[in-house]
Formats: structure tokens, sequence, C-alpha cells
């Protein structure tokens, strides 16, 4: 697989470091526990069109989220990680 990173170009996967799904909120520091522990410990495995952080460590270093999906593993997108994009994404299926 080959990942776009906006500075460098097409890179093969290796280059790269999984950073964690970027659609997460991070709940507010006062927010109870239980928003903690489903933030920390419980991931959706989404079918579809999915968000993603990944580093380019063997490159720029910068930090990317690349849109994906996760049947065919085809890119639709990857805009660095500090830029908002408010388009949401296709809406994803939750496997079992």
């Amino acid at each position: 697989m080959r990942l776009p990173c906006p500075w460098c170009g097409d890179r093969d996967l290796n280059e790269f470091g999984y950073g964690g799904d970027a659609t997460l909120q991070r709940p507010a520091d006062d927010a109870p526990m239980k928003e903690w522990v489903d933030y920390v410990f419980f991931r959706d495995n989404p079918r579809g069109s999915h968000r993603e952080h990944w580093q380019h460590i063997q490159g720029c270093r910068a930090w990317i989220v690349v849109e994906r999906d996760t049947l065919t593993h085809e890119i639709t997108g990857s805009w660095p990680a500090n830029e908002m994009v408010v388009a949401a994404p296709a809406k994803s299926e939750v496997t079992p």
C-alpha cells in the first residue's frame, strides 16, 4: 500500500507509523469517568471510508490524515493533520 504525503508525494506504507483514529473527539477535562473510559479503551471497527492519523516517520516526519476505505484500501484523501477538513467522511459501517 502507498500513502500520499502532502509534502513528499506517494510513499510506501513502511515509511509511515499508524497514529490511530482521526475522528475521535477528546472529552472535556471534567467529563465523567465513563466518557474517558470509552475514549481511551473502546474503538469501533469501521468498514468502509475512515479517517486515520499517520506520521511520515522515514520522511518529513509530519503528521497527516488519510481517508481510506478499510475494505479495499483505496485512498480517497490526504491532508496535513493540523488542517481542519469540514466535509464529513462517507458513512462507515461498524463490523460486529
